[in-house]
């Protein structure tokens, strides 16, 4: 799809408008109710439904059709990172009430990290084909590396600092209590940083990681870099909100890793058999629309599977315990 410059440019002022919008809601530090969660996450939602429907008319049905197909593998995708985002509020024991501007702040720094990413992309796919050949093994990859992390049940996973996130933290030097939402404090004659400005760094910059899957995953869907760019923006800046409605049923999705596995691994022989095509062999190209009712299918299944072995584990839970309880 032709995007003008006008039209990126009206974009990323929309988005921007948003992410104000946003900030300026949520601007007072304030423990978030699942109703308020639910409310905004619909909100976001119904954003990117209106967006995509808005490339429907204005633009093309592939172009609306690969927008959704994207945003919801993003979508998926970034509800797996929201087990990471836990870890991380756990370890510097981040107070409820200024978890949402950990969030909000975070987002933004991932959203910005991850433009850089999709330029890079696009200028490195549009120079080199053989690149998707990269994308889909890293993709399969990822996807085995997903399934034996899941087989494995590592119940007691800790989250590790990255390098750039220590190096900070040494420069700056970080103080050993909160302070409100300051971001820098004065100690001892010396400027350091509060936690809540180093926990914000740790929630943007680990969503890089997230993006060296999510990102060629994207790519393997659509090549319009306006596209894998505004299905990241909605994905990502509905995030904050899903973390407060969904947090507490993050456990229960025990299934999760395996479907996405399967959806990185079938992204990652997508690309494949895109390049391979694009290199002259006859075989098969798997359209958006089956690509979006395999992703819609995966994530249907793969939660009712998990509403029902998690249902089957606290019966058995219950059981065992009431048989402790007689035999005491």
């Amino acid at each position: 799809m032709d995007v003008s410059t006008s039209t990126w440019v009206f974009t990323v002022l929309g988005l921007a408008a948003l992410i104000g919008v946003d900030f300026f809601i949520g601007r007072k530090p304030h423990d978030v109710s699942i109703k308020e969660a639910g409310t905004w996450t619909a909100v976001w939602i119904a954003l990117a439904i209106l967006f995509g429907l808005g490339l429907l008319v204005f633009g093309t049905s592939q172009a609306s059709a690969e927008f959704f197909a994207g945003f919801v593998t993003e979508k998926s995708l970034s509800v797996d990172n929201l087990f990471v985002f836990v870890l991380i509020m756990a370890k510097f024991s981040v107070p409820t009430h200024l978890q949402q501007r950990v969030l909000l702040i975070g987002v933004l720094i991932a959203l910005v990290l991850r433009a850089i990413f999709i330029a890079a992309g696009a200028a490195v796919i549009a120079n080199f084909s053989w690149v998707f050949y990269i994308f889909g093994a890293f993709l399969i990859y990822t996807a085995w590396k997903l399934i034996k992390e899941a087989r494995a049940d590592q119940d007691d996973e800790e989250w590790e600092e990255n390098r750039l996130l220590k190096a900070a933290e040494k420069r700056f030097g970080v103080d050993d209590k909160y302070s409100g939402t300051k971001l820098f404090v004065q100690k001892h004659g010396k400027r350091v940083m509060t936690p809540l400005m180093v926990v914000m760094l740790a929630i943007g910059t680990t969503d890089v990681l997230f993006a060296l899957d999510s990102i060629p995953a994207i790519f393997g869907l659509t090549q319009d870099p306006y596209i894998v760019f505004t299905a990241n923006a909605f994905a990502l800046m509905g995030l904050r909100q899903l973390y407060f409605l969904i947090g507490g049923l993050l456990k229960k999705l025990v299934h999760l890793s395996y479907g996405l596995s399967v959806i990185l691994g079938f992204i990652g022989v997508k690309l494949v058999l895109h390049a391979l095509h694009e290199n002259g062999v006859h075989v098969p190209e798997i359209s958006i629309a089956f690509s979006l009712s395999v992703i819609g299918g995966v994530l249907l299944i793969t939660t009712i599977t998990s509403l029902i072995a998690n249902k089957k584990r606290e019966a058995a839970a219950t059981g065992t315990s009431d048989k402790t309880s007689v035999d005491s």
